[in-house]
């Protein structure tokens, strides 16, 4: 185990971790709010582990849906995930399968924006420890405030805005990256073709039609350069 490369992980997410708890507190809420227990809201926390994708089961659930449309609902979501691996293949390909399965279960936006930070420039295995300290950091916070946000979610006044972190928080993730001419590019047509998208009723899948637009457009800036 590299001990300096998995601190340097959990390091590169504590400043994230005040955003994201607000976050993990709303989906338990969430989870009270629709009359499931503790033990629901720690099994869907565990197993799906996707603050927006939880949100969105709930609400299929809440509204009378089927388990079946619940769980295409967060695969819908969950796509974007589908790049971030995808990108991050190239790192992983030494590694063990029992590695390469615990990093797919604890990725989030956070861990792949801690994983790409440098991707390239260190060794493969540094890379991992970094990745494993960030991930599993956030893995923890999130269900720790899952469990705080069943319990006293209900108790929060309506005036607090917790998920107002949210938004807050992806805009830390995007804000460092976007360094250049291709990535700003990326960026303004991933927002501009996702609202677009949503105003046009694509629905949660207008976040993975923003996402692929942006890619192509960052990559053709790139070209162009």
């Amino acid at each position: 185990m590299d001990r300096a490369a998995f601190r340097s992980g959990v390091g590169s997410v504590v400043p994230l971790l005040p955003a994201m708890a607000p976050f993990g507190m709303v989906s338990g809420a969430a989870v009270a709010e629709v009359e499931l227990g503790l033990a629901e809201a720690l099994g869907l926390s565990a197993v799906l582990f996707a603050g927006a994708s939880q949100l969105a089961v709930l609400d299929v659930l809440d509204s009378g849906g089927g388990v079946l449309v619940a769980i295409a609902a967060a695969w819908v979501i969950n796509l974007r995930f589908l790049l971030y691996s995808t990108s991050l293949a190239g790192e992983v390909d030494g590694l063990g399968r029992g590695r390469r399965f615990g990093m797919g279960y604890v990725l989030t936006d956070q861990a792949y924006a801690v994983a790409i930070s440098g991707i390239g420039e260190r060794p493969r295995d540094e890379t991992y420890w970094r990745y494993v300290g960030a991930a599993w950091t956030i893995w923890l916070t999130w269900q720790l405030s899952t469990v705080v946000g069943v319990l006293v979610g209900d108790r929060v006044p309506d005036d607090i805005p917790l998920d107002f972190a949210v938004p807050l928080l992806f805009i830390a993730l995007v804000i460092p990256v976007i360094v250049d001419r291709p990535s700003v590019v990326a960026a303004v047509v991933a927002a501009v073709v996702s609202v677009t998208a949503a105003e046009l009723g694509a629905g949660d899948a207008a976040l993975l039609v923003g996402a692929l637009t942006g890619i192509v457009a960052g990559a053709t800036a790139d070209r162009g350069r």
